[in-house]
């Protein structure tokens, strides 16, 4: 039996399946100009109308109340990792998509053919997911097994294709080549790369002049990039069936240093804070759908407050005010799930 869907939820999974039949025409598009802009550009606005589809079908608000407009991209992905069972690592393929859209529409990028090949095929496979869990859905339904990106040099293990990415970068900014600009675009891909990773890349052109600077100083790429040395790939099927999951692994440890005085690390980031932790503990509350006391008691199962993934205290003059980040509410939706509410408040009250 088909799903009956909300009017709203039907007409954005539309409008997500026209752009992904477009993004992936431009892929497979003999045709080189423009290319790599019209395949991020669809690619990225399929991303966001599924993901606000699966939101208005579980009838979750995506309107701002006091702008009374749709919330963006980020704040929906958010929201579906909390109310619509999107994981980190589905969440982390359309971020890099969309940081990737986002660096090509309002400066330029340089994208890797076989880089371009993995987000392509990976966000295929994030979209069959999100619907099919969403939607009761599949792509089969509606792309022939032929509209898939298609590559005609196999991919290769991404670790060997960032290498080989991070030896251009250095060739390209060897003295005499003149090729600075393409190094660069090269660099700003690699680094909306990093939204596999973490909930939020903003790639500025300081980021961009460190790490020029740090490969011109011929240092190795785990010390430029150290958070992409926590990323992987897994490959299933064959031929124009296969999948590709960007996953993460165990990476170098990565450290906080004062944004004035970087030192010698190549790949400071300035992260907004307050757009991480964005949650109070009221609001975390009401997000997770308890009372604050049951919610405290969520957290203290879990150690929410230890993680720094989690929670952070901003600190106002003497005043303090811990405030708290999605990945908070998508462990303790998960244990309410796992443990229960019953048996966490026995626990606590024992």
């Amino acid at each position: 039996m088909t799903m009956k869907l909300v009017r709203d939820a039907k007409s954005l999974k539309t409008k997500a399946l026209c752009s992904l039949r477009r993004g992936l025409s431009a892929f497979n598009s003999y045709e080189e100009d423009g290319r790599t802009t019209a395949v991020l550009l669809h690619l990225q606005h399929t991303c966001e109308m599924l993901i606000k589809a699966a939101l208005v079908q579980k009838r979750v608000a995506i309107f701002d109340k006091k702008s009374a407009t749709s919330l963006g991209f980020g704040k929906c992905l958010a929201l579906a990792q909390a109310h619509c069972g999107v994981t980190p690592e589905e969440a982390g393929a359309m971020r890099a998509v969309d940081s990737l859209r986002d660096a090509e529409q309002h400066w330029f990028v340089v994208v890797a053919e076989q880089l371009l090949y993995m987000h392509a095929q990976a966000l295929v496979t994030v979209i069959d997911t999100v619907l099919k869990r969403s939607f009761d859905d599949a792509l089969i339904n509606h792309l022939p097994t032929r509209v898939l990106p298609v590559s005609t040099t196999p991919p290769v293990n991404i670790e060997v294709l960032m290498d080989q990415e991070y030896a251009q970068i250095t060739a390209l900014l060897a003295p005499g080549r003149r090729a600075r600009d393409e190094a660069r675009g090269r660099i700003r891909a690699l680094l909306a790369m990093e939204a596999h990773i973490v909930d939020e890349v903003n790639v500025s052109e300081k980021d961009i002049d460190r790490i020029e600077k740090a490969v011109r100083a011929k240092k190795a790429f785990p010390d430029v990039f150290p958070r992409l040395t926590a990323l992987g790939t897994a490959t299933e099927g064959e031929g124009i069936d296969v999948k590709v999951h960007f996953t993460k692994k165990h990476g170098a440890p990565v450290k906080f240093v004062p944004a004035n005085d970087p030192g010698d690390a190549a790949a400071v980031r300035e992260l907004d804070l307050q757009k991480k932790y964005h949650l109070t503990p009221a609001h975390l509350a009401k997000v997770v759908g308890l009372t604050t006391p049951k919610a405290a008691a969520v957290r203290a199962h879990l150690k929410i407050d230890d993680d720094q993934n989690c929670r952070h205290v901003f600190k106002f003059g003497k005043s303090k005010f811990p405030c708290f980040s999605d990945n908070a509410v998508t462990a303790m939706k998960a244990a309410l799930t796992d443990v229960g509410m019953d048996a966490i408040w026995k626990a606590r009250k024992g």
